[in-house]
């Protein structure tokens, strides 16, 4: 079965740096569109960032040039590296597969159980 595991969360002061991984199971990890979504409380969940199975990035406004998702296909590994962070990035964070390998015409189908990171200012 599809296994999404979330590590790399915590407490950070403002201006500074995690690394989020998400390791992945269960399926043919390099065939699929991966990404990372958050959800603060009494919020909507939110997408950060995705990629493609060519390592095609996409970000909203909001985190571009502050976060960087990569992924490492030999570890079945997807990580966010997020950078400069500030208190309103903090929130719980996920990953999900999404159903194909184009982030596109498709649906976001398996997630993970999130870590939670808090920035303080």
């Amino acid at each position: 079965q599809v296994q999404l595991v979330e590590s790399g969360g915590g407490s950070v002061q403002a201006g500074g740096s995690l690394r989020l991984s998400c390791a992945a199971s269960g399926y043919t990890y390099r065939d699929f569109c991966m990404g990372w979504f958050r959800q603060a409380p009494g919020k909507e969940r939110e997408a950060v960032a995705s990629i493609d199975v060519a390592g095609r990035a996409t970000y909203p406004g909001s985190v571009k040039g502050r976060f960087t998702i990569s992924r490492d296909n030999a570890k079945n590994t997807l990580y966010l590296q997020m950078n400069s962070l500030r208190a309103e990035d903090t929130a719980s964070y996920y990953c999900a597969r999404y159903s194909n390998s184009l982030c596109n015409y498709g649906s976001w189908n398996y997630w993970g159980q999130g870590t939670q990171v808090t920035v303080s200012s």
